[in-house]
């Protein structure tokens, strides 16, 4: 048995390094106004079951799935943009910020190679990354419109990182799904249903970094 030594910490960002959540909420109430509740409350439940895909993912699924309805590239992309213009204005707030997790980061962003990957649209990620003072702490900021599975795989084949010495912090069972196809430890945080999964951060004021075992 050999125990490799973390040295990369790949992040998810809401729910994770901010508290986005109920802000989304909004956005998404908001670009879809017009339609009926029952299903926007539909949405809003597949996008809290769901953090971790993309608003492109979303706005699709509420088309699609919801209204049973085919929807443009043009169209989506049109409703990602007024969303984005409602985060942008929302979430630029430093009082949104989890602060034992930016502690966290603070004490050991030097000790560790740290990455954002996020569901989030990724111009709009390094935006408020910037206007949050936190760009400085991490080597990547990258988000939606391409899948978190393939962020992570491409940040470990342009850093040569071997997967056994990485781990991903998340909030949804899409960040664990990201991690286990990569080959990587999961941690959960922020979300109870992840708690059987591979590890699980109660507290970041008292976690500490295991060896990772491997054959």
């Amino acid at each position: 048995m050999i125990n490799y030594q973390i040295k990369t910490i790949f992040w998810d960002f809401d729910g994770v390094i901010f508290d986005s959540i109920p802000i989304r909420d909004f956005g998404f109430v908001k670009i879809f106004e017009e339609f009926d509740k029952e299903l926007v409350d539909k949405l809003l439940e597949y996008h809290t079951l769901n953090g971790g895909l993309s608003r492109y993912v979303k706005i699709r699924y509420f088309y699609n799935i919801l209204l049973k309805k085919d929807v443009s590239d043009e169209k989506v992309q049109e409703l990602a943009d007024k969303f984005s213009i409602i985060m942008k204005t929302e979430l630029t707030n430093k009082k949104y910020l989890i602060k034992e997790t930016v502690d966290f980061i603070e004490k050991n962003y030097q000790n560790y190679n740290f990455h954002i990957v996020s569901g989030s649209d990724g111009k709009e990620l390094n935006y408020l990354c910037k206007e949050l003072d936190l760009t400085k702490y991490f080597k990547t900021i990258e988000g939606s419109p391409t899948p978190k599975n393939d962020l992570v795989k491409n940040i470990l084949q342009k850093y040569s990182y071997n997967p056994k010495e990485c781990i991903l912090i998340g909030d949804s069972i899409n960040d664990f799904d990201a991690a286990n196809i990569n080959g990587m430890k999961f941690y959960g945080y922020n979300n109870k249903l992840l708690k059987d999964k591979d590890a699980y951060i109660e507290n970041f004021n008292n976690f500490k970094l295991e060896l990772a075992n491997g054959l």
